[in-house]
């Protein structure tokens, strides 16, 4: 078994050329050597594996390869070189051997460098004894300080120094020295599959190395998007879109099994609570061209969200952010955590749903407008067994109607039934009454019969379905609006996509007769209910659609919905 060198190792810079992501510093560390005009205190600080320590040694290396002639190629000058680490080495006695050394000229080169890491871990007292030797250290010495932490060191030693600070490396070019790895190692890798890496290193190369090492060890020598995200235990992109799809859809239902599949795989509610939000923002910046470029994302999924922020409104995304930081505020604090990222989903899902009727901004869809949903899907599909299952030949029995026997009373229950004369009763009755009185047709045959067009027919149609409108008979208004009835001898042709809807007009079928053959002044007239399961149209309108229809009324609202970027 051979000895395997970690890529963060093995990958070290050994020139300012190398490093990535921090030329700001690089730069002015290469001009100040040609200039001759080198600080002989510097003080390196930044976060973890950004390339404090690997500058520092590239620089000790390189102020003693300058000025000579001929240099080998394998001389690091590591006499000269002197490595302190504060960490296990911060007493008084550590720095006062410290300051011996340093009175001691090199043997080659020009100087004596000495790189002390965590510089921050000195004590007081190491810090107030190694203050003279820092401020009026001898001409051949020079001191470079490393730490994470500059709050934590003195000002005294501060004001001493000359102070760079290193940035954390962005996710680009941490991807492209990656794929520059991969391609040296000859390991394939996907776009996408780099980027999740270079995002979980949080800026760190030396973690984005490490990373790499461990993915590389899972999959060997194919790096898929899917396998890093598998093995680094993080949510793919294909999440959100997913849940974003059902979301816009209002399909509430759908999201709440989606979101029990992720907490189902490990995953906490507010890891995904954070990635959701991040993916709205991604889609926001997605919709302006002025703005793609702050996608930190692979070219793959970056079509994804420019596909997708068509589908979703710039007020949708701004008030799903709000809702998402919200929750992300305020989960530590919940003792349910997963009913309030579910309350948070339904919120967002509910708004795009009936815009014009929310009356406030915790509006969720009511439940009845999933269970009718539910009841219209159940007939539908009744009916469609119903179709399949009959036979093409049916033989019919005729059905024989047995004598009804008739009821009689007892004495006792009708007078008890007389003392208590209840409203019930009554009411029932009455009610039996008026729908004989509804079931005798009257004889027409004396009125008049006026010829009228199909025009005119549609004109009182569309009267009488504003009347239902006002007295506040919704459902009969809009089962009115559904379509336009046709005219066949003077027999009135009416269809509907479904049974319920017909017995809805059925219920009223005199009321729109009678009113018809008033307006019309032709009481011949009928009218015949069809139902044609095939057609599709929501009768319910959205907002899409009634906009549509103001459009065609008036073209000039095109023009200004685009003028003015209104959102429906």
């Amino acid at each position: 078994m051979e000895h395997f060198i970690v890529s963060a190792r093995k990958y070290r810079p050994q020139t300012f050329q190398d490093v990535v992501g921090q030329q700001a510093i690089t730069n002015t560390l290469e001009n100040a050597i040609k200039n001759n005009h080198l600080a002989q205190a510097l003080l390196f600080t930044g976060p973890r594996g950004v390339g404090k320590t690997t500058c520092a040694r590239i620089l000790a290396k390189k102020i003693n390869q300058d000025g000579q002639k001929e240099v080998d190629a394998d001389e690091d000058f590591a006499f000269n070189i002197f490595e302190l680490d504060a960490a296990s080495n911060n007493s008084v006695d550590d720095i006062r051997n410290l300051t011996e050394q340093v009175r001691i000229p090199p043997q080659t080169g020009h100087y004596k460098v000495y790189i002390i890491d965590e510089v921050h871990m000195l004590s007081a007292a190491a810090f107030n004894a190694f203050l003279k030797t820092l401020e009026e250290p001898p001409a051949h010495a020079i001191f470079i300080l490393a730490t994470t932490e500059k709050h934590k060191i003195i000002p005294t030693i501060l004001s001493r120094c000359q102070i760079f600070d290193f940035k954390r490396i962005g996710v680009l070019d941490m991807k492209n020295y990656l794929k520059t790895i991969s391609e040296k190692e000859n390991i394939t890798a996907e776009d996408d599959a780099l980027h999740i890496i270079a995002q979980k290193a949080d800026g760190a190369l030396r973690d984005a190395l490490s990373i790499f090492d461990r993915v590389v060890s899972f999959s060997g020598n194919k790096l898929t998007r899917k396998a890093v995200a598998e093995n680094l235990n993080v949510l793919d992109y294909d999440t959100y879109f997913e849940m974003t799809d059902l979301l816009l859809e209002n399909k509430i239902p759908e999201a709440l099994t989606h979101f029990d599949t992720i907490l189902s795989k490990g995953f906490e509610g507010h890891h995904f609570i954070n990635g959701i939000a991040s993916h709205f923002r991604n889609l926001l910046v997605a919709k302006d061209k002025a703005t793609i470029a702050l996608l930190e994302v692979g070219d793959a999924a970056k079509k994804k969200y420019l596909q997708q922020s068509e589908k979703a409104s710039l007020t949708f995304l701004i008030k799903a952010i709000e809702k998402a930081n919200d929750c992300d505020l305020q989960y530590k604090v919940s003792r349910n955590q997963r009913l309030l990222v579910e309350l948070t989903l339904m919120q967002i899902a509910s708004i795009t749903f009936d815009g014009e009727k929310k009356k406030h901004k915790r509006f969720i869809i009511p439940a009845s407008y999933f269970i009718s949903n539910i009841i219209k899907n159940t007939l539908v599909t009744e009916k469609i067994d119903r179709v399949i299952s009959t036979p093409k030949s049916t033989t019919s029995i005729p059905e024989i109607q047995l004598p009804k026997r008739k009821k009689i009373a007892s004495p006792s229950f009708q007078s008890s039934e007389k003392r208590k004369g209840s409203a019930l009763s009554l009411k029932s009755i009455h009610a039996k009454k008026e729908t004989k009185k509804q079931q005798i047709e009257e004889d027409y045959s004396q009125h008049p019969r006026t010829p009228f067009s199909e025009e005119s027919l549609q004109k009182f149609w569309k009267d009488y379905a504003d009347k239902m409108e006002l007295k506040g008979e919704k459902i009969i208004a809009s089962i009115l609006n559904a379509t336009l009835p046709t005219l066949e001898n003077n027999v009135i042709q009416y269809t509907l996509p479904n049974t319920l809807m017909k017995a809805d007009l059925e219920r009223n079928k005199n009321k729109l007769i009678g009113f018809l053959r008033e307006k019309l002044n032709n009481y011949g007239i009928s009218l015949n209910v069809l139902v044609n399961e095939e057609a599709r149209k929501k009768y319910a309108y959205t907002p899409q659609e009634k906009y549509e229809k103001m459009k065609a009324k008036n073209p000039n609202l095109a023009l200004l919905r685009k003028t003015f970027d209104l959102d429906l």
